[in-house]
């Protein structure tokens, strides 16, 4: 079985992104399929410097529609569907190629950073998405927020039911939401398309966190909430990637609301999402809000010894400075001062630091 590669885009009105896209992706060597959607700027005009594999697709309302009408172009089997304002920062060719022939019939797993809105510090989202597959085993599904599903899983690996994954060794930046505008403007499109969804296909977990997403980026956290809640009511998989982000990010939704009581009802789930740092920090901040200090100190240490994480700073300086704010609060400055000295760099950190001196 062959292991060559076809890099699958799909674009419209992409001048301002494409040429960085397809500039970092050349080194890969692979054939590079776009398609266009009703472009009315230089988006195929760029791109036609790139690839001679351009094709027209009548747009939808449909993502997954879109994106396997340019798998269908593809000349392998192997497709790695790229976004036009994801530029590739590090590969490792050899190794592409042997985790592509170790893992058939599997899916891979990109590595991709975002930036991510933080307080006085631009911090980094981390995620592994799924992105490499067989076009034989596996396709395209759902309008918007679209993922990756098998014709049929008797034919391909499956652990307890579930689908297998392995990390590929490329990574992503992802420029998409740099700015709050942004994000908002791609959420309320994206809430349109779900929503239909919801009436079509009826309600499921992944619609409402999606939903529930759509609400964070429009900056309603109420409506966020109670998408997520939905979302979380419903029978879960806990080993989704999905169903962790949305406990978290309903934990945070709630400390937003202030509604400090209904997050500690989180403290149920934590055997089963205290494998990432990012839960175990969000526990530490329901601790810390409902004064129960000793026990967020706790958890903010343990999140320090942790390595598996999405956000910056949740294993790191983040979790360090919440336990000077809290060492701070009970009058013990010395203590304060040790661990806003272990944030480094961190301008809040820094400011405690001066003001206590």
């Amino acid at each position: 079985m062959s292991n060559k590669v076809s890099i699958c885009i799909i674009a419209k009105n992409e001048e301002k992104n494409i040429q960085k896209c397809l500039r970092a992706i050349t080194p890969l060597q692979c054939e590079i399929i776009l398609t266009d959607t009703g472009s009315t700027d230089k988006t195929v005009e760029i791109a036609s410097q790139y690839t001679d594999h351009i094709y027209h697709f009548d747009w939808c309302d449909d993502f997954s529609a879109a994106r396997n009408f340019c798998v269908s172009r593809a000349s392998n089997d192997w497709i790695l569907q790229v976004d036009c304002d994801e530029y590739l920062v590090l590969a490792n060719l050899i190794r592409l190629r042997e985790v592509i022939k170790d893992h058939p019939k599997e899916i891979g797993l990109i590595n991709r950073i975002s930036p991510y809105p933080g307080n006085d510090v631009q911090q980094k989202k981390h995620e592994f998405l799924a992105r490499l597959y067989d076009r034989n085993y596996y396709s395209y599904q759902g309008n918007v927020q679209e993922h990756i599903e098998a014709f049929d899983k008797s034919t391909v690996p499956t652990t307890n039911d579930n689908l297998n994954y392995f990390e590929v060794p490329l990574t992503f930046y992802h420029d998409g939401f740099k700015n709050t505008g942004m994000r908002k403007q791609k959420a309320e499109r994206d809430l349109t398309l779900l929503q239909e969804s919801l009436s079509i296909e009826g309600p499921s977990p992944y619609i409402y966190f999606q939903m529930g997403k759509c609400y964070v980026a429009m900056n309603d956290p109420a409506l966020a909430a109670h998408y997520f809640d939905l979302g979380l009511s419903m029978n879960v998989n806990p080993s989704h990637t999905y169903v962790h982000e949305m406990v978290e990010s309903y934990g945070f939704c709630l400390l937003d609301l202030k509604q400090y009581d209904k997050a500690l009802s989180l403290e149920n789930l934590y055997d089963i999402y205290n494998n990432r740092a990012d839960f175990v920090f969000l526990m530490g901040l329901i601790y810390m809000n409902n004064a129960r200090f000793q026990e967020a100190i706790k958890q903010f240490e343990k999140a320090t010894k942790m390595n598996n994480y999405s956000i910056d700073g949740v294993n790191s300086y983040a979790a360090n400075y919440n336990i000077g704010l809290i060492y701070e609060s009970m009058n013990e400055p010395q203590k304060a001062i040790e661990y806003y000295t272990k944030c480094g760099n961190y301008p809040p950190a820094i400011k405690r630091i001066s003001v206590i001196r």
